[in-house]
């Protein structure tokens, strides 16, 4: 049996991506500093730091297939916090890869972003550069084989108030009211984190060994037209308030496009099937109503 370390895998996207694993008949465990409420009983845990280099590689040892996606993913705290965002997630990131050159691992996958594109995303965006950089030169001079994940803007079960559309539709269910801090023309092309985790565990094929691959939606959605969508499923009486207008270009959010001109490029990888997008948002006003309503009468 095939075994994998999912290193932030109690997380949004990392918890789905190891119940994809353990459905293939992957041996799964998880790594992370929070103890996941998602893990099944064929799953195993461990606590613990990515910055632990000695834990993190007592952990990598029998592993075939390593996932990394734990450390700071959050754009305002890297600037709130640059010293803490670039030490744990390249030194980190540094730590799990020396275990996998010591280990010789099959694969190596990063979860990277296609703020990499981008000049903006402040010191969360220049770590993921320097993560990229670190890891083809890896593969280089000690053969660590990798697969580059460029997740764009996710959403779905187990979100919580950092993602978006997670926030807004909270918002509107138990307020009847959305707060937004910047404008509506702002666009995304959301990707539901089901088929995000799904494309993530069948990236480990050959096909895909030493690789960049860009996970996003199939369709350009606005805030604007985000915000009407919600707001008609949920009955039209929902009051937007806009906050802000502009403040993302302080946060280091880009506006249409997160790309800039670079040399470098990625492949963008398509499925057959997936989740659309209105049901979607409609899984996750059920997941928060149950959460939030449901629960609480």
């Amino acid at each position: 049996m095939k075994k994998a370390i999912v290193f932030g895998g109690s997380g949004f996207v990392g918890s789905h991506i190891a119940d994809f694993l353990t459905e293939t008949g992957v041996e799964t465990t998880i790594f992370d500093s929070e103890y996941s409420c998602y893990l099944n009983e064929k799953q195993f845990f461990i606590q613990g730091n990515i910055l632990d280099h000695e834990l993190v590689e007592k952990v990598v040892e029998g592993k075939d297939y390593i996932f990394h996606l734990a450390g700071q993913a959050d754009i305002g705290l890297g600037f709130e916090s640059p010293k803490e965002t670039l030490n744990l997630n390249i030194q980190g990131t540094i730590n799990i890869l020396e275990a996998c050159r010591r280990f010789n691992v099959k694969r190596f996958v990063f979860a990277s972003s296609i703020y990499v594109y981008s000049d903006m995303g402040g010191f969360y965006r220049a770590s993921k550069q320097a993560c990229e950089l670190i890891i083809e030169e890896y593969q280089k001079n000690f053969n660590v084989n990798y697969t580059i994940l460029r997740y764009g803007s996710l959403y779905g079960p187990r979100a919580d108030e950092r993602n978006f559309i997670y926030r807004i539709i909270k918002q509107a269910i138990l307020n009847k009211t959305i707060k937004i801090g910047y404008g509506l023309d702002e666009k995304r092309d959301f990707i539901h984190v089901q088929d995000a985790a799904r494309m993530s565990v069948e990236i480990l094929s050959e096909a895909y060994k030493n690789s960049h691959i860009m996970l996003t939606g199939y369709q350009q959605i606005s805030r604007k037209e985000l915000l009407d969508i919600i707001n008609e499923m949920l009955g039209g009486d929902i009051n937007v308030e806009i906050l802000q207008p502009e403040i993302d270009r302080l946060h280091g959010h880009y506006k249409l496009t997160p790309y800039v001109f670079k040399p470098k490029l990625s492949k963008k990888l398509v499925i057959s099937e997936y989740t659309e997008f209105g049901q979607g948002i409609l899984s996750c006003m059920q997941d928060i109503y149950e959460k939030y309503v449901t629960q609480e009468s």
